[in-house]
């Protein structure tokens, strides 16, 4: 453990402020976002234009396809069900991973995480892995 400490610096231990910016885009700017305009402006400025998404549905590539899959999720949400942030964001050079959870602020009913694959200052793929919370 000691011999991987000593090899991390600053840098390497804080994301890439892009990769953090891209991270909070994905989740909150799209993924989070009701109104259409606002997530299309958002996706144009995040993903490159062929940007692949992942998620237990099956793939879609586009800005188109991947609107309207946070589309088909939002409107599937409860009312008063959110995003959030759940634990720290990693990043190297090319990618980047945030995990989340959904349901009412601060009890939620099931977590995921994205993962980033950045190109070019955008991201270029999303997979969404998802974990059920557990029935109590």
């Amino acid at each position: 453990m000691e011999r991987i400490c000593r090899g991390l610096t600053a840098e390497r231990i804080n994301p890439v402020p892009e990769a953090r910016e891209l991270l909070h885009s994905n989740l909150h700017e799209v993924f989070s976002e009701r109104d259409p305009d606002r997530r299309r402006a958002a996706i144009g400025r995040t993903y490159t234009e062929d940007v692949m998404f992942i998620d237990p549905d099956g793939e879609f590539v586009g800005w188109q396809a991947l609107s309207d899959q946070a589309q088909k999720l939002l409107d599937g949400l409860l009312a008063g069900y959110v995003f959030e942030e759940d634990g720290p964001s990693y990043a190297v050079a090319d990618t980047a991973a945030l995990a989340w959870r959904i349901g009412p602020p601060g009890k939620p009913i099931a977590r995921g995480l994205d993962v980033l694959t950045i190109r070019d200052g955008r991201v270029s793929a999303v997979r969404t892995l998802i974990a059920p919370e557990p029935d109590a």
